[in-house]
């Protein structure tokens, strides 16, 4: 028998390399609930105070009590009551969790030199408001694509707010980049290869830039093979794809979806989403959902819509497993926060009655749970004392566990890894 396991051991070593290469599980840092987006000459470092202001104004007209907050959200009356100081708080701590500065659509083509200006400028007032203490706790760019029209353009402006951003050979922690409309795997292969030059040149540490992926074209899908090319966009990026994000509204027309009907809920969007979730599943990276483009602005009814159709499309994206989204208007942060809330508090006692029976905490009884499971639910308690959402006092009070004990759960290493 020693020997047929011998055997077994030698046969299959070269998959349980592969396995604890390409599948090494979530790193376990914090995953921001949002992504916004604005034009990157637009940017200074009262930003979020100034987006945190608007939203607060907007929860004081339109769901600052907890009957209107109820409504917006559809939430029960005694869970609206709880989510909605939270809701405050957050709007005046931290009312952007992950800012982008958009050199893609949102700010259009321009001269060079207009670029490269907006490049110096914007790198300087962020630089500033890290040293001030102003900046959202993660950051970064999205520049133009590597398709062939755009391809040097946006390879500049990454290569010029890189070296502007590098101090004593650093990057500042939270910086990120997105790589946009990507339609091919070498492209991602492409982006490795910008990323190993930069960091060469600037005296940057192997590995110091990383990438989201913006999955925004049927390409980025489905190669012309038929092989889903996302998954392999994932392995060439070598460690370095941090991110899948979805690009709706250009992967809905790309599919020919008339404009009316394009959505993070279309049945397309769904479809890509269920891809790039098995792709990116074990992997460490990420995913976010898109935005909404019907925002709460105009009359008091368009405005009451406006949040209520938010609400719906974070709450959808947060069943599905989609932890993340963009954000693209102010008001949009009442209800990313209070549905992101509301969705952690609705679960918290059951997840935690559970993960105190599997831990022989407090209550314990007999335990169904799996270690699968068990990881889970830490993981969804870990995820709510992030955001904001749960405090540390009532984990430890309902669990019986540190946050440090919870870490352990959810990032225990099975036997594939």
């Amino acid at each position: 028998m020693e020997n047929l396991l011998d055997s077994i051991d030698r046969s299959l070593w070269h998959v349980d390399a592969r396995l604890r290469t390409s599948y090494p599980g979530d790193r376990g840092t914090r995953q921001p609930v949002h992504t916004c987006y604005i034009p990157a000459d637009t940017y200074h470092p009262g930003i979020p105070g100034e987006w945190g202001r608007e939203a607060t104004e907007v929860l004081d007209s339109f769901a600052g009590t907890a009957d209107a907050l109820a409504s917006i959200i559809n939430a029960p009356l005694e869970l609206a009551s709880e989510v909605l100081p939270l809701v405050r708080a957050k709007l005046a701590r931290e009312p952007i969790e992950d800012l982008r500065l958009d050199f893609e659509d949102g700010f259009g083509s321009r001269s060079d030199d207009a670029e490269n200006a907006a490049v110096e400028e914007a790198s300087a007032s962020l630089k500033a408001a890290i040293e001030e203490g102003e900046a959202p706790t993660f950051f970064g760019i999205r520049f133009k694509s590597f398709e062939e029209p755009t391809r040097r353009r946006g390879i500049q402006t990454f290569a010029r707010f890189v070296g502007l951003m590098v101090t004593d050979g650093r990057l500042p922690e939270g910086f990120t980049v997105t790589l946009p409309k990507v339609t091919a795997v070498e492209q991602v292969e492409a982006m490795v290869a910008v990323c190993e030059h930069l960091e060469n040149s600037g005296g940057l540490s192997r590995g110091a830039l990383r990438f989201e992926i913006q999955v925004e074209t049927p390409q980025s899908i489905l190669s012309s093979d038929g092989t889903a090319a996302v998954a392999r966009m994932i392995a060439v990026a070598s460690g370095r794809c941090s991110g899948l994000h979805y690009g709706a509204y250009d992967y809905s027309a790309a599919c020919g979806i008339a404009a009316e009907h394009q959505s993070m809920a279309h049945p397309v969007a769904d479809h890509a989403k269920a891809v790039m979730q098995v792709a990116a599943a074990g992997t460490g990276v990420r995913l976010s959902d898109g935005a909404s483009i019907i925002f709460p602005v105009g009359s008091d009814d368009e405005i009451r819509f406006g949040l209520r159709h938010h609400a719906q499309l974070v709450e959808r994206s947060l069943h599905r497993g989609y932890y993340q989204g963009w954000d693209m208007h102010p008001a949009q942060l009442v209800t990313r926060y209070a549905v992101t809330f509301a969705f952690y508090r609705r679960s918290f006692a059951a997840a935690a009655r559970r993960i105190a029976a599997y831990t022989g905490g407090p209550g314990a009884g007999a335990s169904t749970d799996e270690p699968a499971t068990a990881r889970a639910l830490a993981w969804f308690i870990i995820r709510g004392l992030q955001c904001g959402a749960l405090s540390e006092s009532e984990v430890e009070g309902a669990t019986g566990l540190s946050g440090e004990t919870l870490d352990s759960i959810a990032f225990e290493r099975t036997n594939l890894h």
